[in-house]
């Protein structure tokens, strides 16, 4: 695995989708990868996203949804939006209330496809 390059795909991400302000990647049981973020504590956001992930995954499944592609929680203060990365990882995005969650679903797609290619090297 290529740390920088997978730093470099939440770096993108944060400059181009209006209102992102932290990233992370993590392993489905909550193991740091990498993080672009300045306010968040990197450890607890990937532990918190990754029990996230685990309650929308079994949720998914209980009401017969499919497979989990993204779950999006919607604070005071912004979103925090957490997708599935492949089956063994997840991308955590925090944003302000200005957050284009439209553009960002749009663009985490290309996003998520270079990350499961790049954690899989």
């Amino acid at each position: 695995m290529n740390k920088e390059a997978v730093l470099a795909e939440l770096t993108d991400l944060r400059k181009e989708v209006p209102g992102v302000t932290e990233s992370a990647t993590a392993s489905v049981d909550g193991m740091l990868i990498a993080s672009d973020t300045d306010q968040a504590r990197p450890d607890v956001l990937a532990a918190l996203a990754a029990t996230t992930l685990g309650l929308g995954k079994s949720t998914g499944h209980e009401v017969g949804m499919g497979e989990l592609r993204e779950v999006v929680t919607r604070c005071a203060g912004g979103h925090i939006v957490v997708y599935a990365v492949g089956k063994k990882a997840l991308l955590v995005v925090l944003g302000d209330e200005g957050l284009d969650v439209g553009r960002l679903h749009v663009r985490s797609r290309t996003t998520v496809a270079h990350l499961v290619d790049l954690l899989d090297q």
